[in-house]
């Protein structure tokens, strides 16, 4: 499977991480493809976006403002499939991807990614007491998965916070 092009830009107001790309998103070139995945509808329902964009669409983000990148690029059918090798070589590299583009706001597209980034065992969604990198404020959603079975109605009251942390005088 080949892997999924970065969707950055120096200075966004968002930089969505996520897991690794799908199967499907590693067939089509595009993020969060998979047909049960949520993350297209659940931005246009909070407002990030004006309407709901296809996969095949997602490079508009950069007129929102808006990236998206992973902690792993290698694709897998399931999340699970991730060796810790990856995740360790995968911190660094996001690491490093944060301070050379400075986001706003690092936005971690499910607790378990943010988990094996920071080491952290204990994760709430929402925006983060601490940040990984300075400068940019870190804030942590459900991850927008099929296989995650938090109901929509939860996932989008976190995306209308994230929403809402946009418009702050904290970013």
């Amino acid at each position: 499977m080949k892997e999924v092009s970065d969707i950055i830009a120096p200075g966004l107001a968002i930089l969505f991480i996520g897991f690794n790309p799908g199967e499907r998103s590693a067939l089509t070139g595009h993020h969060f493809a998979g047909h049960s995945n949520r993350f297209w509808k659940v931005l246009a329902s909070s407002g990030l976006t004006p309407r709901q964009l296809k996969p095949d669409e997602d490079r508009l983000l950069l007129e929102y403002g808006y990236g998206i990148t992973n902690i792993v690029a290698r694709p897998t059918k399931a999340a699970s499939e991730i060796t810790k090798e990856e995740y360790r070589a995968g911190r660094l590299i996001l690491l490093n991807k944060i301070a050379r583009y400075q986001p706003k706001l690092a936005c971690y597209a499910g607790i378990g990614v943010y988990k094996e980034l920071t080491g952290t065992a204990k994760i709430h969604c929402g925006l983060q007491t601490a940040s990984v990198v300075a400068g940019t404020l870190d804030f942590v959603v459900p991850s927008p998965s099929g296989l995650n079975r938090t109901p929509f109605a939860e996932q989008l009251t976190y995306y209308q916070e994230l929403r809402k942390l946009t418009n702050s005088p904290l970013i």
